[in-house]
């Protein structure tokens, strides 16, 4: 579904992303595992629209096309038009608007009020919190209800590739089980994920591949279960000795 070629991303003068190629299948669940800095952030935006490369090429295949599209130089509303959709770190919820205007905000591009109306309803089963708190500002939710949001509002642009960056950060071990159940029934959906996760086990446990970056550059790559089994990844990410 995604395949990116040799991509080089400066961010200001720093020399983020060095050559780096990754591809993403379709229905796959597939992680950016790394240290602080290494650009995993990085690669989701440049995939996203919201940074250009230098180098490199990205293309992606929809399910509605017999042939791959370039998108390295689309903008990023054209890229959610094609079915990507980015959730930030951070979540960038909008904390002023209630929860329901949040959620119709994911629908922006979309003219389908009655298709519309149906998501609305297909996220609030998703989320039941969502329902109850629709005329609730966002900024009053707790953390792990805002990523719920944040996960519900992707899903009104009815995504086919998803990517998040750091879902569980600064969640407490029940809402992130929860959460990562969620996406793995948003997956069992048919919806392609692709996250960057500091919780490397977690990632790990989640995914059915992974690349593990080091200073912008691939330095591993495989089968999930067999990166948890490697010892250079136990010994960097999972604490091992």
């Amino acid at each position: 579904m995604l395949r990116i070629e040799d991509i080089h991303v400066y961010r200001g003068r720093t020399y983020v992303l060095q050559g780096v190629s990754i591809e993403v299948g379709q229905g796959e669940i597939v992680a950016l595992i790394g240290a602080n800095g290494a650009g995993k952030s990085t690669m989701l935006r440049t995939i996203s629209g919201l940074l250009r490369p230098m180098k490199g090429t990205i293309l992606y295949l929809p399910d509605s096309q017999s042939r791959e599209i370039d998108i390295t130089r689309l903008s990023a509303e054209e890229i959610v038009r094609l079915g990507i959709c980015h959730c930030p770190e951070g979540r960038g919820i909008f904390a002023q608007l209630s929860v329901r205007e949040n959620l119709l905000i994911g629908a922006y591009l979309r003219r389908d009020k009655a298709g519309i109306q149906a998501d609305l309803r297909r996220v609030s089963e998703i989320f039941p919190i969502l329902a109850e708190r629709a005329h609730q500002t966002a900024g009053s939710l707790s953390g792990g209800e805002q990523e719920m949001l944040a996960l519900g509002r992707a899903l009104m642009s009815r995504p086919v590739l998803l990517i998040l960056d750091e879902p569980s950060l600064g969640l407490g071990p029940i809402i992130v089980a929860t959460l990562f159940k969620i996406l793995e029934e948003i997956n069992q959906r048919g919806v392609t994920l692709l996250l960057v996760e500091q919780n490397a086990m977690m990632a790990l446990d989640f995914s059915h591949r992974a690349y593990v970056l080091e200073n912008g550059q691939v330095a591993l790559q495989g089968l999930s279960r067999d990166l948890v089994c490697d010892e250079n990844v136990r010994c960097a990410y999972l604490g091992d000795k």
